[in-house]
């Protein structure tokens, strides 16, 4: 399962109202190698779903990732930070044994 924190939910809502999203599209999370500690998380809006996909839907948002992804995601909650020296979208993520300083990627 992935999760969807509160301040994720509006900041994903303010988003899509913005860029005159559809109820169509969802949020698309992946893992990619790079960053400092390895891997990255990759995060986009996307409304076509591919074959092996993983579709979750948590605090009224859909949320969907491809499933080598969804191995390094399994119980990782979406959350959001704003104000002063807020990060922005970061993942919460159990799985991660390290984290770089500046949260954008991680090692298992």
């Amino acid at each position: 399962m992935l999760f969807v924190a509160d301040s994720a939910k509006v900041k994903v809502s303010e988003l899509m109202k913005e860029e005159n999203l559809s109820e169509d599209y969802f949020v698309r999370v992946s893992v990619t190698s790079g960053g400092c500690s390895g891997l990255s998380y990759s995060m986009d809006f996307d409304n076509e779903s591919q074959e092996n996909d993983q579709v979750f839907e948590d605090n009224g948002v859909k949320v969907v990732t491809d499933l080598k992804s969804f191995l390094y995601l399994c119980n990782t909650t979406l959350e959001f930070s704003g104000g002063l020296n807020g990060k922005g979208f970061y993942f919460n993520n159990p799985n991660a044994a390290r984290t770089c300083g500046c949260g954008e990627s991680f090692a298992v």
